[in-house]
């Protein structure tokens, strides 16, 4: 795992890959996917971003396979559509990277179900989605599931009495809770996985701290972290070298399930793959049971 690059992506001629987010993490991992020969769903809810990153790709890429089709995370009627549509085009899917988020947005949202925004798109939409594409990925080649996590979820809680921040809103404690959430599924999918034979491999990762578009597009350029963005640039990594961790769980031989990969160095804020540190809470088996149920709740999804 020494120093993993792109490089060291096998080929990935005859894989199908469903991407969520069209910029940052998501461009780099399809960027680097349909170079290794994968046929790559960039999914995301601007037409126009999703359409200019193929674009893209296409440009650096020229036999790339990739297309777009249209997902709204914060919308649960848009992920049953969008999960109707690629059953009905595709009789299998081999990786699912569940990637795209929402971060610290300066006041409380909601999405269109009435969730609250970060929680309600980075967790419960991820959720959803992975249940529309399971059937999907139980008929694929060595299927692996990667849901992308954070750092910020080392000192998150999910707060079981106030899961939508009604109560009380803190952008980054929410999105915390997202992070971890998604870290807490990523563990738990493993466990059903093993449990009811569904073959599948589920891995989490996280990018360290890298240059993307998520604190502008989330607190704003011109809040305290969007200026530390754009100002402090230097600090960041680039987006391809986040992306890498997230690469290897999706690609690697050596990747395994149930594992959370992400940088090697700077108590990983930065560097080659690894794997990463597991927060406490996200080995409570008996929470992720809870928070398991709840999703179902929520969501009306089912993984059967």
């Amino acid at each position: 795992m020494a120093k993993w690059t792109t490089a060291d992506i096998p080929p990935q001629r005859g894989r199908s890959v469903v991407v969520t987010g069209t910029g940052g993490l998501g461009f780099e991992d399809t960027l680097a996917l349909a170079r290794a020969g994968a046929e790559v769903i960039l999914a995301g809810r601007n037409t126009a971003k999703g359409t200019e990153a193929i674009g893209l790709i296409r440009k650096a890429v020229p036999d790339a396979k990739v297309s777009f089709e249209q997902l709204d995370l914060a919308n649960l009627a848009s992920i049953a559509v969008f999960g109707e549509r690629i059953r009905a085009k595709r009789t299998s899917l081999d990786v699912l990277i569940n990637n795209a988020a929402v971060m610290t947005p300066p006041k409380r949202q909601e999405t269109a179900d009435g969730f609250e925004l970060q929680f309600g798109t980075n967790y419960l939409g991820h959720f959803a989605l992975t249940a529309q594409l399971l059937p999907l990925l139980r008929e694929g080649s060595k299927p692996r599931v990667v849901t992308v996590s954070s750092l910020a979820a080392r000192s998150a809680k999910i707060d079981f009495d106030d899961l939508q921040a009604q109560r009380r809103y803190q952008p980054m404690a929410v999105y915390g809770q997202s992070k971890l959430a998604q870290l807490v599924f990523a563990l738990e999918l493993q466990r059903r996985s093993d449990r009811d034979g569904w073959g599948i491999a589920s891995a989490a990762a996280h990018p360290g701290i890298s240059r993307t578009d998520l604190l502008h597009n989330g607190a704003g350029r011109w809040s305290a972290p969007g200026m530390a963005r754009t100002f402090l640039w230097f600090l960041f990594q680039p987006a391809d070298q986040g992306a890498l961790p997230t690469l290897f769980a999706a690609t690697s031989p050596e990747a395994r399930g149930g594992t959370y990969y992400g940088p090697d160095k700077m108590s990983e804020m930065r560097g080659h793959p690894a794997e990463a540190k597991v927060p406490p809470l996200a080995k409570d088996a008996a929470a992720a049971a809870r928070l398991w149920q709840i999703s179902e709740r929520l969501t009306k999804a089912r993984f059967e």
